[in-house]
């Protein structure tokens, strides 16, 4: 096996990789487990392992940047961002196995270990495999939501290319994940400095990879590679204006705030610090986008209020949260503790408006999402009538022209029916 160290995240859920030829330069390994998968253009050696189904892969390169990358890899997956996970990394190799002598070792570099991202492929097999309707929108798009999560993230990638990213199918759509950040940098914030500069390298790399993907392989023919390159440019800024922005508008627009919240949420992003500042034209909003991990939405209502609600209630009930939280500072000029704020959201805002539905239409659906449909409904009276219409008003409304109609979605049985009968297996009463 040769001389080596391993240093492994998780090991319980990986195996411990000790059967492999560690003490033998990768490019020259010999071994049942290897196998051959699509990749991309990689200027390490890389090579590809199989574990009772799960693949890993095994990067070749100097030990400070394998130590680097696989930190990276560490946090970026810690903070939710779309990229392959980072195993472990393998230093101290050296040939000539437990024996060895200063004359007859030779050391060799780091291999950093990251699993493999299932059913993912490199955009080389998009163009020539089977094809993905509306190729280059769907690539473009992936390729530019990644990299925006990176920079809301503080993460400067260094060598943002098609090379370096992998993408999954997704309903048509494709997603596209970070498989290599041997370049990159962790920071609290990017400046636009550096934002800029990674959209430079994008852009350049990207036009290149195209022409020697026509190049090689005669594809794709109907794609100006310099074209799509400036416009992910293009398309960057767009998305980043769409989430930094700030806004204003007048004190009783309070819709407003939901609307941009809305369609934040529709990008797939989410809210992570909101603030409401007076200004002489009226009240300005900013906003500071991330993207969280699963059940986090419900996990934080449950923290904050002891309401237990799904995902998406939960998402749609912190809006409204955050939005009274912002107000209540504005009009009281001092920060409101987030915990504070939710008691007197819960107190002033959500109890009232479900204690303002009959008790017998109340029974029709959860009070999470009553209380979603309620927001519903005065965003849309909202939107009609150009202002904020109000809780009370939304209530009202809701009560006479929507709840009143719908069917209630509460099963109950009754407690003296008995016995439910027994069926047999073509629908019949058994005997």
């Amino acid at each position: 096996m040769g001389l080596m160290r391993l240093q492994m995240a998780a090991p319980g859920r990986h195996p411990d990789f000790l059967d492999l030829p560690w003490g033998i330069p990768l490019e020259s390994w010999e071994s049942d487990r290897l196998v051959e998968v699509p990749r991309g253009i990689a200027r390490h050696v890389v090579r590809f392992v199989n574990y009772q189904g799960v693949l890993y892969a095994l990067k070749e390169l100097p030990e400070r940047l394998a130590q680097r990358e696989y930190r990276l890899l560490r946090e970026l997956g810690e903070a939710g961002v779309p990229a392959v996970e980072g195993v472990g990394v393998v230093t101290d190799r050296s040939t000539g196995g437990g024996q060895a002598t200063a004359s007859s070792t030779q050391e060799l570099d780091a291999v950093l270990i990251t699993r493999h991202l299932e059913f993912s492929l490199p955009y080389r097999h998009l163009f020539t495999g089977r094809g993905v309707p509306d190729l280059r929108n769907r690539l473009m798009d992936a390729l530019v939501r990644l990299l925006v999560r990176l920079h809301l993230g503080g993460f400067y990638w260094g060598d943002c290319s098609l090379s370096n990213t992998l993408f999954r199918r997704d309903a048509g759509a494709l997603t596209a994940y970070l498989v290599d950040a041997e370049t990159g940098e962790l920071h609290p914030q990017l400046s636009d400095g550096q934002r800029i500069h990674d959209l430079d390298i994008a852009e350049e790399n990207i036009a290149g990879e195209l022409m020697d993907l026509q190049a090689a392989h005669g594809v794709p023919q109907d794609i100006d590679p310099v074209e799509v390159a400036a416009e992910v440019r293009s398309r960057y800024e767009g998305l980043w204006w769409e989430l930094t922005r700030e806004e204003t508008f007048g004190t009783e627009d309070r819709y407003q705030i939901d609307a941009r919240l809305r369609r934040l949420n529709e990008l797939g992003f989410d809210v992570e610090e909101m603030e409401l500042v007076s200004t002489p034209e009226g009240l300005r909003l900013r906003l500071q986008p991330k993207v969280v991990e699963r059940g986090h939405h419900r996990t934080r209502l449950l923290l904050l209020t002891g309401l237990d609600v799904r995902e998406n209630q939960a998402r749609r009930l912190l809006n409204d949260l955050d939005s009274f939280r912002a107000h209540l500072e504005h009009r009281e000029g001092k920060p409101i503790p987030e915990q504070v704020a939710a008691y007197r959201w819960l107190r002033e805002v959500f109890e009232p408006a479900i204690g303002s539905i009959p008790a017998e239409l109340r029974e029709k659906l959860e009070p999470a999402e009553i209380y979603h449909e309620l927001l519903e409904h005065r965003w849309f009276l909202s939107e009609a009538a150009g202002r904020d219409v109000g809780m009370d008003t939304a209530v009202r409304s809701y009560i006479d022209n929507v709840l009143l109609f719908a069917p209630s979605e509460r099963t109950v049985l009754p407690s003296d029916t008995g016995p439910l009968p027994v069926i047999d297996l073509e629908g019949q009463p058994a005997p």
